[in-house]
């Protein structure tokens, strides 16, 4: 933190002194911080296979059930209730997308197999989507700058990027479909389409100047299985809305349903950074003071960001430690370090204000 503090003058009061923000690549690393989280969590690495596939079943049963009640509900005010546990226990269990990234290959068996059978496929997000793009976002030289498929600088933009973020959001499970039940076929028929598709609309990502490598290896097998799968299930819920296989309203309420937990999705995006950086390459602290924990004692952060999202600078600086050992690794932390840590100024308190403060930061960047 800077000041800056005008001359002194004897005939008036002195002013106040304007805050000048310290810019994000100017942040050195604290390595007492850095020291104490690799130390203090070397115990927490392991992935708990029983706490991850409960965890994933139950929110993929309940979302699917409560997809039933919705449809098959006797009035709009139950349908609108089972929509929401819909909506929350899919977003959960659509979130384990997180973790099969950064889980270590043969940690957890058939567990990428069974999510995307059950999640990834239905919901035309399957894994190969977030594989390879993730990594990227946490790569020490490429967080932040043009090469983060996951990083715009929001803060730094136009006020109406915030809301126009959130409302794209809700139309991605029909650009879902279209991308597979249209642009797949199609893109095997015509090589420089398959580029584009390959390239440009084949990632989970919000930089529009992010352009996507080939696969390789087993990723590429993955990748083609996970692919097919999502183009014969986009396909199938095309001809059941024509030919009437099923009825429209079911139809509508299950893609309700996916675009609610896209949207929620994309609001807990909007706080999971400060998104301040201008693309220079930051240190590991810096990283992490542009991202952004939401500790309790609040309960809501539960239900917004589920699957340890709530500790998304601790993950920056962890990435791998599980999301069941994160609110661990967190209590030991801030026990540790001092008041003065770096770690206690990535901590806030509710979603609201973080939003508000990304609009404020928007409207401020346009105003300069």
């Amino acid at each position: 933190m800077t000041t800056m503090t005008p001359p002194a003058d004897r005939a008036a009061p002195r002013a106040a002194a304007p805050t000048v923000k310290t810019p994000k690549s100017a942040i050195a690393d604290d390595m007492a911080m850095i020291r104490a989280a690799s130390e203090l969590t070397r115990d927490l690495v392991t992935p708990g296979a029983r706490i991850y596939w409960t965890d994933f079943l139950a929110s993929a049963f309940v979302g699917y059930a409560g997809v039933a009640a919705a449809i098959l509900a006797p009035s709009t005010g139950w349908m609108l209730v089972a929509a929401l546990v819909a909506v929350l226990a899919l977003y959960r269990a659509g979130s384990f997308i997180h973790e099969i990234t950064h889980i270590r290959k043969n940690a957890l068996p058939g567990f990428r197999l069974v999510w995307n059978m059950l999640i990834g496929v239905p919901l035309l997000i399957p894994s190969f989507m977030y594989e390879g793009i993730h990594s990227l976002h946490h790569n020490r030289t490429k967080y932040g700058t043009v090469e983060d498929p996951e990083y715009l600088p929001l803060a730094l933009m136009k006020p109406w990027t915030v809301p126009l973020f959130v409302v794209a959001a809700a139309f991605a499970p029909l650009a879902l479909v279209f991308r597979y039940a249209v642009l797949t076929p199609l893109s095997f028929l015509i090589p420089p389409l398959r580029r584009l598709v390959r390239e440009r609309y084949s990632g989970l990502i919000i930089n529009p100047l992010f352009r996507r490598k080939p696969p390789e290896g087993e990723f590429r097998r993955q990748w083609a299985w996970q692919e097919g799968g999502a183009w014969a299930w986009s396909t199938l819920l095309i001809a059941a809305g024509v030919f009437g296989w099923v009825p429209l309203r079911a139809l509508v309420i299950f893609g309700a349903i996916a675009s609610a937990t896209v949207v929620l999705n994309q609001i807990r995006t909007l706080v999971a950074h400060l998104w301040e950086n201008d693309g220079e390459v930051l240190t590991v602290t810096a990283q992490f003071l542009d991202s952004v924990n939401v500790p309790p004692p609040g309960l809501l952060p539960e239900l917004w960001a589920p699957v340890g999202l709530r500790y998304h600078a601790l993950h920056h600086l962890l990435p791998g430690v599980p999301y069941h050992a994160l609110p661990e690794a967190h209590r030991r932390l801030k026990a540790a370090l001092p008041a003065d840590s770096q770690y206690h100024r990535a901590n806030y308190r509710s979603l609201p204000k973080l939003v508000a403060n990304l609009v404020a930061g928007s409207a401020r960047g346009t105003a300069a």
